[in-house]
Formats: structure tokens, sequence, C-alpha cells
């Protein structure tokens, strides 16, 4: 019967065949790669996750001295460097660069608060120099210069007292017409207002942006 007659054409070219479809089997195994089930991360997401979490920024200055000083001994550099960084965020600092500024200096609500405080000149600006002659007056052995000293400094520190309170009332005021959509809090800003105040004006940090008298 015919079809129990082998076929030696269709014999010999199996092998062939076969062979022909492992090459190609093991061709596409080596080219081929299995996908992973997510996508690739991106350069910067690998990066920031071989370096671990950011730290939150520094609430004091305190804590942010103590931080650089981690720093540097983790990636200690010269004096040179480490005075030119200190000396530019100093200035950053002075310039109002919120970047480098304390939390609680930062934002543009705090920054108009500034403004208005010195465009003024404030009797809660002679706070340091009243602590200073107080302190004078206490090592002097005269009775009646620390008496007078003493009552001098009780009326000064009751005009502060009221100045202050009255002008962070208008501060207040002043902030929520300027920033009607933030939620102003009258106590931190007077408060913030009564800081900011009390010191002399060419220590304060960041320095002021206007004079005395200017419009804000």
């Amino acid at each position: 019967m015919r079809f129990l007659r082998r076929n030696s054409t269709t014999d010999a070219d199996t092998p062939d065949e076969d062979a022909s479809e492992v090459a190609d089997a093991v061709d596409q195994a080596r080219g081929y790669t299995p996908s992973k089930g997510r996508a690739t991360p991106k350069r910067r997401e690998a990066e920031a996750k071989r370096r671990g979490p950011v730290a939150p920024p520094p609430k004091t200055m305190r804590e942010a001295m103590k931080r650089n000083k981690e720093l540097r001994k983790q990636n200690p550099v010269s004096k040179e460097e480490r005075r030119a960084a200190a000396k530019e965020r100093r200035d950053r600092m002075n310039a109002g660069d919120d970047k480098y500024l304390l939390p609680r200096d930062r934002g543009p609500v705090k920054a108009y608060v500034r403004d208005l405080v010195d465009a003024k000149r404030n009797l809660l600006g002679l706070f340091m120099p009243l602590a200073l002659l107080v302190f004078v007056a206490l090592l002097v052995p005269n009775v009646e210069i620390q008496r007078y000293a003493t009552l001098l400094c009780t009326v000064m520190l009751l005009g502060m007292v009221v100045e202050g309170y009255f002008n962070g009332r208008r501060v207040a005021k002043a902030v929520r017409e300027k920033f009607p959509k933030e939620e102003i809090k009258g106590r931190s800003v007077g408060w913030y207002a009564f800081i900011r105040a009390s010191q002399i004006r060419k220590l304060r940090v960041p320095k002021p942006r206007v004079s005395p008298g200017d419009t804000v």
C-alpha cells in the first residue's frame, strides 16, 4: 500500500527543517528580554532612591547649625570653600531669598509684613538699647541713677507694649487687604511684626528693602 511506503524526499528534508527551527528559537531566546511588569524609573527617581529620603528643612537656627556640622564631617572641604559658601548663604538670606530663609520668614505675606514694619520708625526699635541702658545702670553704685533709669525703662516699656499692640492690628489689617485669599491669623502676624520692630534696623535679617517713610 502507498501509505506504508517511506517518502525519501520528505524524510531527508525533515532534519534540516527541525535544525533550522531550533536555531531560530535559540536566536530569539538570546535577543528577547522578558517584560519587568513595571515602567522603567527615571534617572532622577533612581538617584533619589539611592540617596535615600530627603531630610525636612531646619526649623530653627540651632538645628541648621547642627546639620551643617554633620554635613561638614561627612563631606570635608577646605576653609576657603566653607567661608565662601557661608558668605553666599548669608548674602542670599540678607537679600530675602526664600530658599535660604528660615520657615518663619518665608512667603510673600511675611515679606509684606517686613516691608510694613521697615517703612515706619518704631519706638520698639529702642528695646535693645534700653535693655543695655538698664544693665549699665545696675552697675552704677548710685541709687538715684538706678531709680531714674528704672523709671525711664518702665515708661518706655509701657509705651512699647501699646505701640506694639496697635502696630500689630494695623499690619494685620493691611495684610488681609493685600492678600484677601490667604488665611491670615492676626496674632501670628502681629507677633511677627512686633519681633521685627523690636530689632535694631541694621541687625534685621533679611535686610530692609524699604526706607522709613516709603509707601508700601
